[in-house]
């Protein structure tokens, strides 16, 4: 161990936590270190786990459209319906 040489340290650290390195980027500062190109598609995959957990069947997903190609009846879990006078 005597030897040893600690690595260089290549990546930038996170000071401010999670809500400090968004509002940063918000103000113009460097760009956070997990942006939506890298976090959207992350949380899509674990989304599309819950729902075929929830179905207890595979499922076959269709990225462009939103949707479950193979189980109809699933993608009443993917967008909600809501009443009249209320949408997003």
């Amino acid at each position: 161990m005597r030897d040893y040489k600690r690595p260089p340290k290549t990546i930038r650290r996170n000071r401010g936590g999670h809500f400090g390195e968004w509002l940063a980027a918000c103000k113009g500062g460097p760009a956070t270190m997990s942006g939506f190109d890298y976090s959207g598609p992350l949380t899509e995959m674990v989304l599309l786990g819950a729902l075929a957990q929830r179905v207890g069947k595979k499922i076959e997903w269709d990225a462009q459209k939103l949707r479950v190609t193979n189980l109809p009846e699933a993608n009443r879990f993917v967008r909600r319906e809501y009443r009249d006078g209320w949408s997003l």
